[in-house]
């Protein structure tokens, strides 16, 4: 665990020719829009064209891009859940090298309605192509690395958006009268690449192969946009991942007028601007992972939403007017008083939005079944969709008819941010309890992890059993199995003040006693029933009761009766014995003279500051192990260091 790089995913075949495929694309994608836009300022200055017609055309383009995500993703998901990943990957960068060939045409001839086609095949392309791109990632990663995985590819998207921007930008600039020459080899041999890295993808099975395709455009984007609403987490996981297309629309649209008016500078400092935003947010993804303890870890959500509000806020605030100056290059502006501030906003603001967009990705990645996971994406695609032309509109209106200013459509972003992050939180909890526990855990101790990745089954019904030290026992084990996890906990720790909240959003079971409350302790082991039924991972605490001496006490029976009524209802479950060393010595323990008594004893504070605590996990076991064997197999795994 401590040794393991998320980058050594970038080594490995089932990973990394499809990272390469994917940042072609973007990277060539906004190659191509970028050379567009150069071609009209050529075409401008050589009197082909007026500047009204190469403001429609500037104004069109987006739009043409875009519309393909309404009419074709219903179609696309359908397509890319019948198919077989790899090839599906093939065929569409396969249209990518025709698609450009039409627009190298378009290109030399500087024929604007041709080149425009391209750009709507081009979106075409890109809409077939993003049901898969994210749903094979459930197939080739493991659970515990889909943030890692996730966060690289966020990286290298807006690293290929950023450096294929400037490259595009710079063609006519730099190349002059070759510049259509250029542009035109530059985008054929990219969409080349693209397919020769795209045939060395391993095979990757068909989501649903016998999903029969429906041409019914309107009735299907209807349908596998309800696909998205199925689970409330998932559901408002799109939701946030169209809010984030939402913010980084709105925001970077107004970047071009707000480096000119605001900021005093350039084209250059557009790009500067744009530059630290894509930094930012290619920096939080790459340390979602860090961050998370390679788990989805949505307790992230809540710290990127309310981080990208705080940086936005400051923004504003940082230069509220006009620029004091005008025409300033790259290096006079960060020389100038105050730009520290607003370049530390636009990286914050990035790098907060990949710590809210990553784990949304790898959620809904990980509570999708895989049969229609390419639907969901695509039904995610059409709402992102709406929120990008909402964003523009919005944008526009509130400027010309409402005449607001650029630092005040930031405000109005920061305080919309914070509203519907509260709102999302609201509504789910779940949400704002892994932010909770996320850093009751994180700040509190160190973890370091033994076999959870190798032994924790990736799917399916499990039992989990483990010594029982403290009140954190549960947080620290949710916070490092990469699967959701329902706890069985007695019913006293489970009512524990502030805790109870994050235990009850869990959909912890508690239970009691059969002489305290039977009739809780038949309720709990319906539960539990009916979690292994559904395929959930459970986890029982079999001592009964937290350590009184930091001991392992005997395991009682209620763990052979889990596994005695799966088994006889023909549901047979693996138990995982797992362990926790270190926690006696840390807070919320019951390490106290008063202990032997039955009182609850004083919570000790760490002898340290983030004691360092292990988990260790060993191999599955099949059958109906006894209390007994359970129990020597996690005095084994905690050793002496419990």
């Amino acid at each position: 665990m401590s040794g393991y790089s998320q980058f050594s995913l970038l080594t490995q075949r089932r990973f990394l020719p499809y990272f390469i495929v994917q940042a072609l694309g973007a990277f060539n994608d906004n190659v191509y829009r970028q050379a567009i836009i150069g071609l009209l300022g050529a075409m401008v200055l050589a009197g082909t064209l007026s500047s009204e017609t190469r403001a429609l055309y500037t104004q069109l383009a987006p739009a043409i891009f875009i519309v393909p995500y309404f009419l074709f993703s219903a179609t696309a998901g359908q397509i890319a859940e019948r198919l077989e990943k790899q090839k599906l990957i093939v065929i569409t960068t396969a249209m990518e090298i025709a698609i450009m060939s039409l627009a190298a045409v378009g290109f030399l001839l500087q024929n604007m309605p041709l080149l425009l086609v391209a750009l709507f095949c081009t979106g075409l392309q890109s809409t077939l192509f993003g049901p898969v791109k994210y749903s094979i990632l459930p197939s080739v990663l493991a659970p515990e690395e889909l943030t890692g995985g996730n966060g690289l590819v966020e990286m290298g998207t807006s690293m290929s958006i950023l450096v294929g921007m400037i490259f595009g930008g710079s063609i006519f600039l730099l190349a002059g009268a070759a510049g259509p020459y250029v542009a035109a080899v530059s985008i054929i041999l990219l969409a080349v690449a693209g397919n020769i890295v795209a045939r060395r993808i391993p095979r990757v099975d068909a989501g649903e192969p016998g999903l029969e395709v429906s041409w019914n455009i309107a009735r299907q984007s209807w349908r596998i946009w309800k696909l998205t609403r199925r689970q409330l987490a998932v559901r408002n996981a799109v939701l946030g991942v169209s809010w984030f297309w939402f913010i980084g629309t709105a925001l970077t649209a107004q970047l071009p007028v707000y480096a000119e008016t605001n900021l005093g500078g350039t084209q250059a400092l557009y790009v500067l601007g744009l530059a630290l935003f894509s930094i930012g947010v290619g920096t939080g993804s790459l340390l979602c992972e860090k961050l998370s303890g390679r788990i989805v870890e949505i307790g992230l959500v809540p710290l990127g939403a309310f981080g990208v509000s705080a940086f936005l806020f400051d923004l504003y605030f940082a230069r509220p007017g006009q620029a004091l100056a005008t025409g300033m290059s790259v290096a006079e502006f960060v020389r100038a008083p105050g730009s520290a501030r607003i370049m530390l906003d636009l990286t914050g603001i990035g790098l907060f939005t990949g710590f809210f967009v990553v784990p949304l990705f790898a959620l809904i990645q990980s509570r999708t079944p895989k049969r229609e996971m390419a639907r969901v994406i695509a039904g995610m695609n059409i709402q992102n969709a709406l929120f990008i032309v909402m964003a523009a509109l919005i944008g526009i209106a509130v400027q010309r008819l409402l005449g607001w200013t650029i630092p005040q459509v930031f405000l109005a972003l920061a305080i919309a941010n914070t509203l519907v992050a509260i709102w999302i939180f609201t509504i789910v909890p779940e949400f704002l309890m892994r932010f909770l526990s996320w850093l009751l855990v994180r700040t509190l101790y160190r973890l370091q992890l033994h076999g959870i990745e190798k032994h924790v089954p990736d799917e399916g019904a499990a039992l989990i059993v483990c010594n029982h030290v403290s009140y954190m026992d549960a947080l620290i084990l949710a916070a490092t199995i990469p699967r959701p996890v329902r706890f069985v906990m007695y019913y006293r720790i489970f009512n524990v003040p502030v805790m109870r909240w994050i235990f009850r959003t869990a959909k912890a079971i508690p239970i009691a006693g059969a002489r305290e409350d039977p009739a809780l302790m038949q309720r709990a082991f319906d539960q539990i029933d009916t979690a292994l039924v559904e395929g959930e991972l459970v986890c029982i605490f079999p001592e009964g009761a937290l350590t009184r001496d930091g001991e392992i006490a005997p395991f009682k029976s209620g763990v052979e009766k889990i596994l005695e009524r799966a088994a006889a209802a023909g549901r047979p479950v693996p138990v995982v014995p797992m362990a926790l060393r270190g926690m006696w010595s840390s807070m919320w323990s019951r390490r106290s003279e008063r202990a032997e008594s039955g009182r609850l004893g004083r919570m000790r504070v760490p002898r340290r500051f983030r004691a360092h605590v292990e988990v260790v996990a060993a191999a599955p076991v099949e059958g109906q192990p006894s209390a007994e064997e359970l129990e020597a197999m996690v005095r084994r795994l905690r050793g002496d260091a419990a």
